[in-house]
């Protein structure tokens, strides 16, 4: 069994499966069959791994399996699926090193060797084993000894071409491997050649950052006749094989449009977002550090699970037992609700994991374990720690757009630059990512550091455009009844008393009311 394979449950009836089922997806169901592919990439990319899932994926679904290796010994392949906690019994692996085609032709011959002959006799060892084997699924490790041995294009291309039509002939589906540095290697003539006669070629390559895990990512260059998922999808490879995470795509199903409401529980903060937040919209919480924004997102996380949805809280920047004790510490007790299974929290390691992942990890928390309210804690560690702002902001426009699609309420919470701030933070502008923006403040009143809350923006309907004091404490959360009258300029960062005495007057009101649209 394939333990890292994550098989799809069904494949196209002309595909033959990867054995990894986030590339089974990127593929529309597996490999075209009876057909040559290339899976080109740098040494430690996964090609050698991948090359055995395919071939352990259709021994378990009685499809027989040759594996040719030109490149390394059996006994170095038996060591990596040792490390995978696979067999090969099963499987025919020949090793027809250009040592051992040596070795052959000297004795058989008393003339010089030439590349001429080699290749010939290598050509035809290849063939010998296919015709005694008859296998279903064919791998050759590497493709660059057949060039090497080709020496030119011209003759490179007609011993592919030759060797091509033989194993289409015999019904294989065939994987050569192949060793290319970078993408921007990928215009010598062999390669190619050899792109234009493969049916799919797929690319793996990693990168080293400066701090954490080696990241991989793939991109499938080519398919013939099979609209694929183009673009970069990032991977692992983990005991057990490849995990593959598929770029999210939003439009998967119909567009959801219930809107339906979920309340927090505090009413004066319902009333300010104009009765609470929607299902398929994203709200951004924004705010200094300790101004209450995880706490709020603590919030209508416990109001979807005690209404009997479930919710997903996903942490870059702080513990899981610190968040459950800080949550308790102010009334919001998530342990019933973790152990019942309605809640889940997860931490990620922001050195380790990538933006595919991610998305992956979030995915499968909406579709199996059909959460309706996910909180992304913080947007900010997730910028700082994962690379190209540009490159993330796209990414998470993405996410949120599946996410709205499938009818959950997304919570980004958003440490704001400036208070407590220590060194240079990344600017990043997000508020177009967000359906409704809810601003936390901190300000000082009667020789004392208080708190304030406003809802900015809510697309969904309207909302109060006042100012309403926040109070978090043992006792729970509360939010004033009162608007903040007797100050102005509050979200400014400079907050002022206002002088009665000059009859000056905050609007109150609802967004687009003639009062409230530009006071408070």
């Amino acid at each position: 069994m394939i333990a890292g394979g994550d098989r799809t449950a069904s494949l196209g009836a002309g595909q033959a499966g990867s054995g990894v089922a986030g590339l089974d997806k990127i593929l529309r169901g597996g490999f075209p069959r009876e057909q040559m592919h290339l899976v080109q990439g740098a040494s430690g990319t996964g090609k050698t791994t991948l090359a055995l899932q395919f071939l352990l994926s259709g021994i378990e679904a009685g499809e027989s399996g040759l594996y040719i290796t030109l490149a390394q010994t059996k006994k170095g392949l038996e060591a990596i699926a040792r490390s995978h906690g696979w067999s090969l019994e099963a499987v025919n692996v020949h090793d027809l090193s250009p040592d051992d085609v040596a070795e052959h032709l000297a004795a058989d011959q008393t003339v010089l060797r030439t590349a001429d002959v080699e290749l010939g006799e290598l050509t035809r060892q290849l063939r010998q084993v296919v015709e005694q084997t008859q296998p279903s699924r064919v791998v050759f490790d590497s493709i660059g000894v057949i060039g090497l041995l080709a020496g030119s294009p011209p003759r490179y291309h007609r011993e592919i071409v030759v060797l091509r039509q033989f194993l289409v002939q015999r019904g294989c589906t065939t994987l050569f491997l192949g060793e290319w540095p970078s993408e921007t290697e990928l215009e010598g003539p062999l390669n190619t050649e050899f792109h234009s006669l493969a049916s799919c070629v797929l690319h793996m390559e990693h990168t080293a950052p400066d701090y954490g895990e080696v990241r991989r990512r793939l991109r499938v260059i080519k398919v013939r006749g099979i609209a694929f998922r183009s673009g970069y999808h990032d991977f692992r490879i983990r005991t057990g094989g490849l995990e593959v995470y598929p770029r999210v795509e939003a439009r998967q199903s119909g567009e959801y449009t219930e809107f339906r409401r979920i309340q927090s529980g505090v009413e004066p903060l319902d009333q300010l977002l104009g009765g609470g937040l929607e299902l398929g919209t994203a709200c951004l919480l924004i705010g200094p550090s300790g101004a209450g924004k995880s706490t709020l997102a603590a919030v209508f996380a416990r109001a979807a699970v005690q209404g009997g949805d479930a919710a997903a809280i996903f942490l870059f920047e702080e513990r899981p037992e610190l968040f459950k004790v800080r949550s308790s510490s102010v009334g919001i007790d998530l342990q019933p609700h973790l152990d019942r299974g309605r809640l889940t929290i997860e931490q990620l390691d922001t050195a380790d994991i990538t933006p595919g992942e991610f998305a992956h990890r979030v995915r499968t928390a909406v579709e199996d374990g059909k959460a309706r309210v996910v909180v992304i804690d913080s947007l900010t560690g997730y910028f700082n720690t994962m690379g190209d702002v540009s490159m993330l902001s796209v990414q998470m426009h993405e996410l949120l757009n599946f996410l709205s699609s499938r009818g959950v309420l997304t919570l980004l919470v958003v440490t704001q630059e400036g208070f407590m701030s220590v060194g240079p933070v990344p600017t990043v502008d997000v508020s177009y990512l967000s359906d409704t923006i809810i601003v936390l403040r901190f300000f000082e009143a009667d020789g004392g550091l208080r708190r304030c809350v406003a809802a900015v923006k809510k697309r969904k309907g309207e909302h109060e455009t006042t100012l309403r004091e926040l109070f978090i404490s043992t006792e729970g959360v509360r939010v004033g009844e009162a608007q903040l009258r007797q100050f102005h300029s509050i979200l400014s960062g400079v907050p002022e008393a206002i002088d009665r005495g000059q009859g000056w007057r905050s609007g109150v009101g609802t967004a687009g009311s003639e009062e409230g649209g530009s006071r408070g």
